[in-house]
């Protein structure tokens, strides 16, 4: 008898689990993956920069070393860096990629004995203002009028399109990257204003194309600056302000407080030009904004929502004009509006 039964329990046939139910166990599971995927692409921690974060002052830290390190000396950059070839060249100095303890970097020479003034300000710049928004200073040599820094291989925010016009870039070629570079420039242009070294203007600005070469893409699509030659200091309360340079300016890029105001009877006198103060960096930042945005999908959406502070930021009245500041919140609440009813959207579609 108990054979029997044994036999016949063995004899009982599984129950298989409906095709309906195994469809809907599997439509979950995509749906349950889709959501991560959806909050990982729209809603992802805000990109980190590498570089010397958390070192102490006069040190640095870059790539995957786990250490702080002094900055190099006079000594050190001469034995222990070696120049490969030049990479770039402006009126203040000359970039070599070059190479430090198997690491690439960019070892700066000054051009000019002229123009050494420049040179040494921006490495004073540099060494005062290190940051998350600041190129990475490895080292220096006033003696040699050198300086040496991170190397970013994406070159300048010149190469932009170039660079996303690259296959290997086509998905990070979207809105919500190209506002989050937006983002990361205001950021810059707000910390230059409230710097240690107090409120500075970042003149070297008087085109796009020139702006753009101030600032370096790195690896991961962020934001650094990288020139910082002419960034003289304004001080309200002493009533100290700035004139980018000693030439006459042109064009609507710049702004109106930088043209030359009696005239074209009267012949341009830098003694006679007017002052100005940081309102001249909010003024360019719908330009620069927009040639980041590019022409991608959604970007004029982007632009739509950015419209009303960016009609502020070309007020002809400087004081009229929006903080870096309230530009930052405005672009930010703009990126998370955005990408949540973007979310919200795909999700109603699952």
């Amino acid at each position: 008898m108990d054979g029997k039964a044994q036999d016949s329990s063995r004899s009982l046939p599984r129950r298989a689990v409906p095709p309906a139910v195994g469809l809907l166990l599997s439509m979950a599971l995509m749906n349950a993956l889709l959501y991560l995927c959806l909050d990982w692409f729209f809603i992802a921690p805000p990109h980190s920069t590498p570089g010397s974060t958390h070192c102490p002052h006069g040190h640095f830290r870059m790539g995957q070393m786990k250490n702080c390190s002094p900055w190099l000396s006079c000594e050190e950059l001469r034995t222990e860096v070696r120049q490969l070839k030049r990479v770039g060249e402006g009126a203040v100095k000359r970039v070599f990629l070059s190479e430090w303890k198997e690491r690439k970097v960019a070892l700066s020479r000054l051009s000019q004995l002229e123009m050494k003034e420049d040179f040494l300000h921006g490495l004073e710049m540099l060494k005062g203002l290190q940051s998350k928004h600041v190129v990475t200073l490895l080292g220096f040599c006033e003696d040699d009028n050198t300086i040496l820094t991170e190397y970013h291989p994406l070159g300048s925010l010149s190469n932009l399109e170039a660079t996303l016009n690259l296959s290997k870039y086509q998905n990070v070629n979207t809105w919500q990257r190209r506002l989050q570079l937006a983002v990361d420039y205001v950021s810059i242009i707000n910390y230059l204003h409230h710097s240690p070294l107090g409120t500075r203007v970042m003149c070297d600005s008087n085109d796009l194309p020139k702006t753009l070469s101030q600032y370096l893409l790195t690896s991961n699509f962020s934001l650094l600056v990288n020139d910082l030659d002419a960034l003289p200091l304004v001080n309200h309360s002493s009533g100290m302000l700035v004139k980018c340079g000693h030439r006459e300016l042109h064009g609507d890029f710049v702004a109106p407080e930088q043209l030359w105001p009696y005239g074209e009877d009267t012949p341009f006198d830098d003694d006679l030009m007017p002052s100005y103060d940081e309102k001249i960096d909010i003024w360019k930042i719908p330009d620069v904004s927009s040639f980041l945005l590019g022409h991608v999908e959604g970007s004029d959406m982007v632009r739509f929502h950015l419209f009303d502070i960016h009609k502020a930021c070309k007020s002809q009245t400087p004081a009229e004009r929006p903080t870096a500041q309230d530009i930052l919140d405005t672009y930010k609440k703009v990126l998370n509006l955005l990408r949540d009813t973007m979310v919200s959207q795909m999700r109603e579609m699952l």
